[in-house]
Parts: structure tokens; C-alpha cells; sequence
């Protein structure tokens, strides 16, 4: 007699084999888990292994598949089952020559085996392949150096061969060929001919090598050298600065465990990459103070430090690499941000450098999880700013002033308390009523930037305020002039869209716009402070009016837009933003509104003409405020046509892509909309069509809100109707699971987009063979849509159903036993008022007849041959026209098999 822990393994078994072969592989995993688990009998245990190995091919975990089917191997070598399924399993983990000698032996157990006998044929044809690759592939790679080495070799010639090289290395196998033979020197050779085409080559090449692999990068690192990369991405030309940037990254996020694949035996022999690590660390901080390091050089420095420094997520409690950057780099950080460029021997800076320096300093001080970790890098600063103050040295001065300047536009909170201490605001007032205009420069910037939170700096704010009124009333210097006035903007827009707190700056907008935004004369760094001050006063309901009235000045933001100075595009965001009250409205509640009142608190006022808007602070977050420009945009569709035509498509794709978490879901809806009403491959032309559907699939979740599920489907349906191609790319994107929820959804809309997206979808073969699958509802709920009283969603769910059952008979005849009332709701259908829904119905019962004969005899012997003959005799109409020929054709079918017969006379 069986003890009872064997009784419960055989059950957990053949429950899990029921669940297989339902097609619940989840929970099949799960049986045979429990079963393993408890299981003592080797022989026993080898059949569950073995079944749990096909359970891990049917969910494409080959990595488990291959442990499951080995361990019923060691059991029973000759369990051909398992020899099969791993064999299975290795072929799709690319191991050719493994699974080839599972199937061998598998062949040799059963010789007469056609299933056997074919996989071994095409394995040994594959690895033959692969060998003839390999033979071929080391000869180009060869060549191809050959052909970069060669001064006889024309620059059309070796710039092929370059991009030739580039593109095998992106490929593992390419990649692997270029590092065996002896590719590393040869690229280091390259580098040094100093050449810029062949430095981009190997710089490029070196990229591809190296993604995703430990092992090439920790080579890189080691053959190349940290030092030499450095000294490559130091020179001044932005391409291959840009490029070496990239290899850097891609060396680094290697070493740091952005390799995720298993390596076996070859994983002992990468060592531990932390001192790499250090050592990348260091040569960039060594680079951002180095004078021999180009503007676009130190630009790029300062953005890996960016990226890589602070923590990716913030529940890591690690933040060693923010402490060991303040220890080593935060003096030089500082350094950068308190450059002068009309100072002479200043670093080397592009327009953009002491902003992004900024943004490090904040990103490293948002990292910091204590208040003594604060504390210190507080004092550091304290300690940089103190050291440079001299009162017979101005130019240290204005270096300490424009350090805290950099403070202000990073870590607001440092510069602001750093501002208060004594003897830094009779600096400034010094440096205001200095006669060079480089002095009165950086105070007047200083004191913009520390009127950015009006609320935490009243210190500045009240000191400030007289100063910037005496600037702008007493220079003559434009360049000056204008940075006071936008000082005072600044300070005028605290009220954000409060009616009651109204700018200051009386008459500002027309000397902004027209006096120095309109004027070409000036140079760019004057012109960007009127924009600045735009996006302040554009706060004001009036102002935006009389500004979107004047096409001049709007033409010349946008022409500004264009330059290489990338601190300009916030500022035109904000005023677009602005302009279009496209701001996230925040919700006001009425009982603290009375509140506020009763206690005699302020309460703010909105202008009648202002939808909603709010104070904006100028920094680095420009796509925060383009994602709802765009969606308040295209809100209306009489502009999404223009949006289109004016490449709004092309600058949506990559904000929905790689935006924040909120402003990727802005622009995602913003997408949907103008997909749900435009002709996509118009609207996203090319490619770019294909980068749509990942930002429309991102909407079909529970969090977000029934209007962008209900455009979201509507954009897939009209992807789904253009080619395979795209369906396919929406099925990748597992949009099919979320498009079947909804078509339970209770909402008639949500529900009729679903199932019509569902009907342009069946075109696909996977999902016809989801339909095909037994053990679900899929069926049977399409059939009963075709029974709703919706006339759309009637025409979407008969839609589907013709096109299904013209594609899988087995479908047309499964339809019989999905539900009791399938013969009802097809009569309905073929009947019925609207003529394309009743064309579909008639299909579909074509379909019917042409599927199974049995089949076709119960159609024939119901109700439904009266509703073919009637429609059938209908006199020809162009609206009905389909319908009657499909009836027509329904009634030939069936004559042609002997169901009916034609009346004789």
C-alpha cells in the first residue's frame, strides 16, 4: 500500500499535468514544484523534472529547461524525452553544438524517428553555417584592418570599411571575432593615427565590443587604458568627444553590473570591477579642472558623473559613490560653476558647462541620506567660497560670487543659507557698484538666481530688490540693464497666477520682446535673459495675450531655440507652458478656501482669462513642461493636423521614450491623440511609426484614466490596420493581454475601441492561435459582443469573427460550443438593419458552411437557409450589395455540396 506523501506526489503530478494541458503553465510549475519538493523516488522524480523542463519551454525560460531535463538525464541517460526537450531548450539558448549531440543520441535510441532525424539534419546544417561564418567573419575583420592600415586605400574605400567594422562589432559573434583576432591593439594603433575618422572608428567599434560584456570591457580597460579614453575625449571636437562618451558608458555600466547575461566558466575570469570603477571616477574628475580638457570635453566629463554617481533608485541604501565624489571632486565641481569666461586664464567651457555643473552638484546632494552627510557638503562649500573672497583681488571675488551662483541653480537650499552669511551681500553691493562689466554681471546674475524660491530667500529678496531697481535705472549698459529688469520679473511672478499679487515690472513685456528679444545686434547671452524674463511675465493673463499677438517676438524666441546655448530651451518651455496653460491643474478644496478666508489668510485670486498656470522656476527640467505643452495642444483636434505637419510626431517619440515617469505619460497621450485621428504612417512616416506603439501600450494599465485608455486603443487600431509588421511589434509590446481586458470593461467606449483594435489584430497568426487554445473564454466572448445592442461594437466583434473563421476552420466550428446561443446571435446578425454588420454575419455563416459538413448540414436544416434565400432574392442595391452576394455565395456553397437543391422547372 502506497504511504500517503507518494499519493500526494503522484496527485500534485497529474494535477500538474491537467494544468498543462489546459495550458495553465503557471500553475502546472507549480504542481510539479510541490511535487519535487517532496518527493524521495529518483525515478519518479526524473518524470516531474522532466515535465516541469517542458513547462519552462512553453514560457521560454531555456535556462531552466536545461537544469530540469539534465537532472532526469542523470537519472535515465536514455530518457529521450529529456534529451529532446534539451536539446529544444540549448538550440534556443544558441549552444548548436550541444543540442546537436542531444538529438544525436536521441536518433541513435530511435533510428526511424522523422522528428529526430529532420532536427539533426537542420542542426548539422546550422553549425555548418555558423563554422563557414566564423571562417568568413575573421578574414573580413582582417581585410577590413588591412584596409584602414593602407595609405593606398581611397577615403570612400576606408570609411566603408570603418562602418563595416562598427556594425560587426554591435554583434556578439562579430564582436567576440574582432577581440580574438588580436583586435584591441589594432584598434589602439587606429586611435593613435590621430586621425578624426579612424579615432571615430575605433572609439565606435570599441562600443560595440564592449555593451553588455564584463569581460571586453574590463579588456578595454586594461589594454586601452583609462587615461588614454580620457585624453580622446578631452580634444576639441564634439563628434568624437560625443563618441568616447559612450564607450565610456558602456564600459562602466558593464563593470557595474549592467551585464546580466551568464557566462559559465568565462564569468571566474572577470576580476572584481571596483577599482576600474574608482580609477573612471577619478580620471573624470580629473578632466572637469584640467585646462588641456575642451568646453565639449569637460561638458561630457561632468555628464557621466551626472549619471553614474547618484543612486539609480533610492531604496539602495549604498551611496558611497556620492560620498567618495564629495571627498575627491566636489572643490573641483565647484571650480567649474565659478568660472568667468571674460576673465582671462579661465577653463575651457561651452555655454552649457556651469549649468550641467549645477545639476551635478544637486543630483550629488539630493544622493546624501543624513543631515551630517548634508552638513559636510554644506561646509566644503562654505569653506571653497570663504577662501576666494580677498578684498584686494577682485577677480577671486567674482569667481566665490559666481560659485554661489552655481549653488543657487543646484542645490538651492545650500546657496541660499551660504548667501546669508556675512559679508556676501556687501560683496555683491560692492560688485553692483563696480565700474567693470564683468563685476556688475555676476552680481546681477547672483542675485536673479537667489530669488528663485521667493519663499525661502526673503533675505536676498529684501536686500535684493533695491539693488536691481538702482542697476536698472541708473546703467546704460544693455547688457546689465536687461538682466536687472528680469530680476525684478522674477521677483514680480511670485505670485504665480494669483490676480491679486500683480508684477511689478510695469511696461517690462514690450522692452523684453521688442527692445532686446526682436534685436538681432545683441548677442545671444543678452537676448536669453529676455526670454528669461518672458517666462516669468508670461504669468500674467494680459501679458500672454499681448505676446501671443506679436508673431515677431514669438519668431524670435523660437529662432533663439535654435542656438547651441541649451540653457535657453527652459526658458522658451516655461513661456510656452505659459501661453498655453497647459499646467497640471492642482485641485483646490473649497472647505479650505473658507478656512483660509475666515482666518484671514490670502487667498489667491485666479484671472478670468487663465485657465491655470503657476510660477515656473527656471533650470534644467525643460521636458517637464514640453510633455503638457504638447498634450494641452493637441487637445483639440482641428490641431493635431498642424502638430503633425510642424514635426510635432518626430518630438513627442523620444519624450515618451525617455522622459520623467510623468511627463513620458503626457507625451504618450499626446501621441495617442494624434494617432487616433490621423493616417499613422502620415503622422509617424518611416520607422518612426514602429517607436509609437511601446508609448500607446504604456497606457493600457489600471493607473491611468478611461480617456487615455480609450485613445490609446483607438491609435493601436489604426497601427493594427496598416501591416503584419505593426501587429506583430504590438503583440511584442504584450499589448494583447490588456487589449482583451478591455473588452470586459464596463465603460462602451473602452469596450467598443478594445474589440475593434481586437478585429484589425486577428489578421495575426498568434492570436488566431490564442483563439484556437482551449480552456478560455475568448471565443465565446466575441460571439456575445456580436449579440449587444451597440451597433459599433456589433460591427467590430461580427469584424473579428469573420476574419477568424475564414482563417482557422477549426475556429468556425468551435463557435457551436462556446455558448447555446450562438445560432440566435448569427440569425441576428444576418438580419440585420445595418449592411455591414449583416455582410459580416453572412461571412461568417460562409465560413460555417465551407469549415465542417456536419456543420453545414444544422445551419442548412434551421432558420437560416429562409434568411439566405430572402436576403439572396433581394433586388440588387449598392448599399446591400455585399450582403446579397454573400448570401448568393452561402446558397452556391451549399448547392455544390449537396445540401440543397436548385428549383427546376
Amino acid at each position: 500500500m502506497l504511504c500517503a506523501s507518494i499519493l500526494s506526489e503522484i496527485q500534485l503530478k497529474e494535477e500538474g499535468n491537467k494544468h498543462f494541458q489546459a495550458g495553465e503553465i503557471d500553475k502546472a510549475i507549480e504542481c510539479y514544484t510541490k511535487a519535487i519538493k517532496s518527493c524521495k523516488d529518483k525515478k519518479a522524480l526524473a518524470v516531474i523534472y522532466r515535465n516541469r523542463s517542458a513547462c519552462f519551454l512553453k514560457k521560454e525560460n531555456y535556462n531552466n529547461a536545461v537544469s530540469d531535463a539534465s537532472k532526469a538525464i542523470d537519472v535515465d541517460a536514455a530518457d529521450i524525452k529529456a534529451l529532446y526537450r534539451r536539446c529544444q531548450a540549448l538550440e534556443k539558448l544558441g549552444k548548436l553544438d550541444m543540442a546537436f549531440k542531444d538529438v544525436q543520441r536521441c536518433a541513435t535510441i530511435e533510428p526511424k524517428n522523422k522528428t529526430f532525424l529532420e532536427t539533426l539534419r537542420r542542426l548539422g546544417a546550422e553549425i555548418q553555417q555558423k563554422l563557414k561564418t566564423t571562417f568568413s567573419t575573421d578574414s573580413r575583420v582582417q581585410n577590413m584592418f588591412d584596409i584602414l592600415f593602407s595609405d593606398e586605400s581611397d577615403k570612400e574605400k576606408q570609411e566603408k570599411a570603418a562602418n563595416n567594422l562598427i556594425v560587426l562589432a554591435r554583434e556578439d559573434a562579430g564582436a567576440e571575432r574582432i577581440f580574438q583576432n588580436n583586435g584591441m591593439p589594432l584598434l589602439v594603433q587606429l586611435i593613435d593615427t590621430g586621425k578624426p575618422e579612424m579615432i571615430l572608428a575605433a572609439i565606435r567599434t570599441l562600443s560595440g565590443m564592449c555593451t553588455g560584456h564584463r569581460a571586453r570591457a574590463t579588456a578595454i580597460i586594461h589594454t586601452v587604458g583609462i587615461s588614454k579614453l580620457c585624453s580622446v575625449m578631452a580634444v576639441d571636437n564634439e563628434e568624437i568627444v560625443l563618441a568616447t562618451a559612450n564607450l565610456l558608458q558602456c564600459v562602466y555600466d558593464s563593470l557595474s553590473g549592467g551585464d546580466k547575461r551568464n557566462y559559465g566558466k568565462e564569468e571566474a575570469l572577470v576580476l572584481d570591477s571596483s577599482k576600474d570603477l574608482k580609477d573612471i571616477l577619478l580620471a573624470l574628475l580629473e578632466m572637469i579642472t584640467s585646462k588641456k580638457v575642451s568646453g565639449h570635453g569637460r561638458d561630457q566629463a561632468l555628464n557621466l558623473l551626472t549619471k553614474n554617481v547618484p543612486r539609480k533608485d533610492k531604496k539602495n541604501t549604498d551611496n558611497t559613490k556620492a560620498l567618495f565624489t564629495i571627498d575627491h571632486g566636489l572643490k573641483k565641481i565647484l571650480k567649474v560653476c565659478g568660472q568667468v569666461p571674460d576673465l582671462p586664464d579661465q577653463l575651457p567651457l561651452t555655454e552649457n558647462t556651469q549649468l550641467i555643473a549645477s545639476v551635478l552638484l544637486n543630483k550629488i546632494y539630493d544622493d546624501l541620506r543624513c543631515d551630517p552627510e548634508r552638513d559636510n557638503f554644506r561646509d566644503i562649500c562654505d569653506e571653497y567660497i570663504k577662501s576666494k573672497f580677498d578684498p584686494n583681488d577682485m577677480d577671486k571675488n567674482i569667481h566665490a560670487i559666481n560659485t554661489l551662483s552655481g549653488l543657487l541653480q543646484g542645490p538651492f537650499d545650500v546657496g541660499n543659507v551660504l548667501a546669508g552669511r556675512q559679508g556676501v551681500m556687501e560683496m555683491m553691493v560692492a560688485l553692483c557698484g563696480s565700474e567693470r562689466e564683468v563685476d556688475q554681471l555676476v552680481a546681477v546674475e547672483a542675485l536673479i538666481h537667489a530669488s528663485t524660491k521667493t519663499s525661502k530667500a526673503s533675505f536676498f529678496i529684501s536686500n535684493g530688490v533695491t539693488l536691481l531697481k538702482d542697476m536698472y535705472k541708473k546703467t546704460k549698459n544693455e547688457k546689465i540693464k536687461i538682466r536687472a529688469l528680469v530680476g525684478l520679473c522674477k521677483l514680480g511672478s511670485a505670485g504665480g497666477d494669483d490676480y491679486s499679487m500683480r508684477q511689478f515690472a510695469e511696461g517690462s513685456t514690450e522692452k523684453l520682446a521688442k527692445q532686446w528679444l526682436c534685436n538681432p545686434t545683441l548677442d545671444v547671452r543678452t537676448r536669453k535673459w529676455a526670454v528669461e524674463g518672458l517666462a516669468y511675465l508670461t504669468n500674467d493673463a494680459d501679458v500672454k495675450d499681448d505676446f501671443v499677438d506679436d508673431e515677431a517676438a514669438m519668431r524670435a524666441m523660437f529662432e533663439l531655440a535654435k542656438s547651441k546655448d541649451k540653457t535657453i530651451l527652459y526658458a522658451v518651455a516655461c513661456t510656452l507652458v505659459n501661453c498655453t496653460n497647459s499646467y497640471d491643474k492642482k485641485e483646490i478644496i473649497p472647505e479650505m478656501v473658507q478656512l483660509a478666508k475666515f482666518s484671514k489668510q490670502h487667498v489667491p485670486e485666479q484671472h478670468p482669462k487663465v485657465t491655470y498656470t503657476e510660477s515656473c522656476d527656471v533650470n534644467y527640467k525643460c521636458c517637464l513642461k514640453l510633455d503638457g505643452m504638447f498634450l494641452a495642444l493637441a487637445d483639440d483636434i482641428k490641431d493635431r493636423g498642424t502638430i503633425v505637419a510642424q514635426g510635432g510626431g518626430k518630438a513627442l517619440i523620444p519624450l515618451a521614450l525617455e522622459g520623467t515617469d510623468k511627463g513620458k505619460i503626457k507625451a504618450s497621450h499626446a501621441l495617442a491623440k494624434i494617432a487616433a485621428v490621423s493616417n499613422p504612417e502620415m503622422a509617424f512616416p518611416g520607422e518612426r511609426i514602429y517607436e509609437v506603439v511601446r508609448p500607446l501600450v504604456s497606457l493600457l494599465n489600471t493607473e491611468r484614466d478611461g480617456l487615455e485608455n480609450f485613445e490609446a486603443l483607438l491609435g493601436l487600431t489604426n497601427l493594427a490596420a496598416l501591416n503584419d509588421k505593426l501587429r506583430v511589434k504590438i503583440l511584442k509590446e504584450k499589448a494583447l493581454p490588456e487589449i482583451e481586458n478591455y473588452m470586459f470593461e464596463e465603460h462602451d467606449q473602452i469596450r467598443q475601441a478594445a474589440t475593434e483594435c481586437m478585429c484589425n489584430l486577428v489578421c495575426c497568426k498568434e492570436v488566431q492561435d490564442r483563439y484556437l487554445e482551449d480552456g478560455n473564454d475568448k471565443l465565446k466572448l466575441l460571439v456575445l459582443l456580436c449579440g449587444e445592442d451597440d451597433v459599433q461594437l456589433q460591427r467590430a466583434a461580427a469584424g473579428a469573427l469573420a476574419m477568424l473563421t475564414a482563417a482557422q476552420k477549426k475556429l468556425a466550428v468551435k463557435i457551436t460550443k462556446v455558448t447555446g446561443q450562438w445560432l440566435e446571435i448569427i440569425q441576428r446578425l444576418c438580419i440585420h438593419d445595418n449592411p455591414e454588420i449583416q455582410h459580416r454575419g453572412l461571412v461568417t455563416v460562409f465560413n460555417m458552411l465551407d469549415a465542417d459538413e456536419q456543420l453545414a448540414k444544422k445551419l442548412i436544416e434551421c432558420e437560416l437557409l429562409e434568411i439566405l434565400t430572402y436576403v439572396a432574392k433581394l433586388e440588387d442595391n449598392p448599399k446591400k450589395q455585399d450582403a446579397i452576394n454573400a448570401a448568393r455565395t452561402c446558397l452556391s456553397r451549399a448547392m455544390d455540396t449537396g445540401l440543397i437543391k436548385p428549383f427546376s422547372n
